[in-house]
């Protein structure tokens, strides 16, 4: 399979398409590529057995094609969780470099690889890494863009994508910061959040593919 191929995997799988149909509007969105180029892909992808595709519903991953897409991950994952923790990059400067060495990680050094960092259970965007042969299900969350105003939010995971990631960075908005819903502007305008150190408008498009805990009012921000 091409990068290209693989990136489409584990696109659908981040976004939980083993359990649930993924819509082609949200592929376009986490990968940034147009509409077109989707709806092609998926069909190479459903001729190889990799997805099953549902008219106007979405896609969904086969057994086989989350199988795949979860040892892809994994060995991703291990490799960003290796660089930031004992290289010192940064959370959106590691996506290229360990998606160039996923493609030259065996099992065996991703095991090894594993066990010299004592078993990292989550990759520094906030995603679960799966156990070796295991199918990685994320835990089940709604996007930024899912709640209305006034909601109290936290930061829980993005999309391990570097141009979502880069704005990000440009924006100051970390996992684990928590967040109120202040304002949602019309026609999948920004959506604008609040805490007692920063006030930052998130576009739609970004925020369909930042992942957030809902947290109960006795929380403080």
């Amino acid at each position: 399979m091409t990068p290209n191929r693989e990136d489409y995997l584990k696109l659908i799988l981040e976004l939980g398409g083993h359990e649930k149909k993924i819509s082609n509007k949200q592929i376009v969105a986490g990968l940034g590529v147009s509409a077109a180029s989707v709806s092609e892909m998926i069909s190479k992808l459903e001729k190889e057995n990799l997805v099953l595709h549902f008219p106007y519903q979405g896609v969904q991953l086969t057994d086989q094609g989350a199988q795949t897409a979860s040892s892809l991950m994994r060995r991703h994952r291990l490799w960003e969780v290796f660089l930031v923790e004992y290289l010192q990059y940064s959370w959106n400067d590691v996506h290229d470099d360990a998606e160039v060495l996923e493609h030259v990680t065996s099992d065996k050094l991703a095991n090894k690889l594993e066990a010299f960092m004592h078993f990292p259970d989550y990759c520094p965007h906030g995603g679960r890494i799966p156990k070796e042969n295991g199918i990685i299900s994320e835990k089940k969350r709604q996007t930024l863009a899912d709640y209305p105003v006034g909601s109290l939010i936290r930061i829980a995971r993005v999309l391990d994508e570097k141009e979502l990631l880069d704005y990000l960075v440009s924006l100051d908005l970390n996992l684990q910061e928590q967040y109120r819903i202040i304002e949602i502007a019309d026609y999948e305008g920004p959506i604008t959040i609040q805490n007692q150190e920063k006030t930052i408008a998130v576009s739609f498009k970004a925020a369909s593919t930042i992942f957030v805990d809902l947290l109960n009012e006795e929380r403080k921000i």
